[in-house]
């Protein structure tokens, strides 16, 4: 009888042990914390190298290690790392994605600011939209471009030429 583990196996079984999960798209893993004498576990989203999520773990009933991962706590880890990502989107789209409204001379115009960040050569596209939802004028701009209201009014009042 050979003891010894088997060449094969399923690289898309989930791995479930007490310091490493993974399941659906997600991995947690328990580490030492740098910082002190505790334990942190770090979320990971597949296909990215740093982690979504790092936080404090709680220590096993020996007090030196880690209490070990179950389904439970991964999926309130999975939650919260979700949650983490999500906010990071919402705090970047407001960033790059401005909008006002203003008053033209055939009604209000929504004036849009969409910043591309590039690298190299950043710039932003200062746009006009109608109550129709058509796009009446787009201009490119500096990416430092700070849409106001009153901004938004001058573009507008000089007929859409791209601001200075």
């Amino acid at each position: 009888m050979n003891d010894e583990a088997p060449d094969h196996h399923d690289d898309d079984a989930p791995v479930q042990e007490a310091r490493v999960w993974q399941d659906n798209g997600w991995t947690a893993r328990v580490i030492k914390n740098e910082d002190d004498e505790g334990w942190a576990v770090a979320m990971y989203k597949d296909g990215e190298a740093e982690p979504a999520l790092v936080g404090p773990w709680t220590m096993g009933r020996d007090k030196k290690n880690p209490k070990p991962l179950d389904v439970n706590a991964f999926n309130t880890l999975v939650k919260t790392a979700y949650e983490v990502l999500r906010r990071h989107e919402q705090q970047l789209h407001a960033r790059l994605h401005k909008s006002t409204v203003v008053s033209g001379p055939d009604g209000e115009l929504k004036v849009t600011l969409d910043i591309v960040p590039d690298e190299d050569n950043p710039y932003a596209l200062l746009t006009a939209i109608d109550e129709m939802g058509e796009q009446v004028a787009q201009v490119r701009v500096d990416a430092g471009f700070k849409l106001s209201p009153a901004s938004a009014l001058a573009w507008v009042e000089n007929d859409f030429r791209a601001p200075r």
